[in-house]
């Protein structure tokens, strides 16, 4: 029986249309997203720390030390600048898994179930005062080509993170219910779910480390960026400037946002899902 055909001999409660499923992740994304954006923004500032003491002239660039560490970090931009900032930004993030978390999400499910065909054994940005402030800064300082900046390395991470997050969850979910006494529940999604969080971050934070160099770097006019050519220079120039391991600076907070993002995130999801009577994921 093919995957539509399956779906039309279900109960009327479990036909949700993709529609319906995109709505399920955009509101199980936003709830993951709220409770870890501290996480992610300190994340950044320890990524593009080095970048700054690389690329300034000495103390007489006038420039700040830089915070060290992840706890030192987060306290430092409390003290300095507010509990609250440690949320801003937070909208336009949101913003942006409404659509990530939502097509990711459907698109990997359809293809999950129809073209992949499981066999009978089921195996197989940095800181604004809000969005409108940030285009206008962003078309400002580099045009509308500035809007795209760093979209390359984007693109790569997004796709490391996804073959790491979703594969790995789905795989381990599904090992365990085949291979364990454990059943599908919380305990599972959770075990899945931290599993799913460790291997996106070990995948994507190299990509994330270049990506963030790239969108905080200075531009020009025209949008063009004054450090790194491209995704590839940025990936040489701090391996050569700072070494391989530079790669991963941030890793933890990284992991620490990324596996508390997953738990939530999934464990939401396949509450939701069971809540408006669709099958676990």
């Amino acid at each position: 029986m093919s995957p539509a055909e399956e779906e039309k001999s279900l109960p009327l409660p479990q036909r949700w249309p993709r529609a319906s499923k995109f709505a399920l992740s955009a509101c199980a994304a936003a709830v993951a997203e709220l409770v870890t954006f501290p996480l992610d923004l300190t994340k950044t500032r320890l990524q593009i720390q080095g970048e700054a003491a690389v690329h300034r002239d000495g103390a007489a660039s006038g420039q700040a030390a830089p915070y060290r560490g992840m706890l030192r970090t987060a306290a430092g931009i409390v003290q300095e600048e507010g509990l609250g900032k440690l949320w801003q930004g937070a909208t336009p993030a949101i913003y942006r898994h409404i659509v990530y978390s939502g097509v990711r999400m459907v698109a990997y499910e359809h293809l999950r179930d129809s073209v992949l065909c499981r066999a009978e054994d089921k195996t197989f940005p940095l800181w604004f005062r809000g969005v409108h402030h940030a285009f206008l800064k962003i078309l400002s300082e580099g045009g509308i080509r500035g809007l795209w900046a760093g979209w390359v390395p984007n693109v790569q991470r997004a796709a490391l993170v996804n073959m790491g997050d979703l594969t790995t969850y789905d795989t381990v979910k599904h090992f365990l219910l085949l291979n364990t006494p454990l059943v599908d529940n919380s305990v599972t999604h959770s075990v899945s779910s931290v599993c799913s969080g460790l291997v996106a971050a070990v995948l994507g934070t190299p990509a994330d480390v270049v990506k963030t160099r790239i969108m905080n770097q200075p531009r020009d006019k025209q949008g063009r960026g004054l450090l790194y050519k491209s995704s590839m220079d940025c990936l040489i120039q701090t391996v050569q400037g700072e070494g391989f391991m530079s790669l991963y600076k941030g890793f933890i907070p990284t992991w620490m946002r990324m596996a508390p993002w997953s738990l939530v995130f999934w464990l939401t999801y396949e509450q939701i899902r069971r809540i408006c009577g669709v099958s676990s994921f």
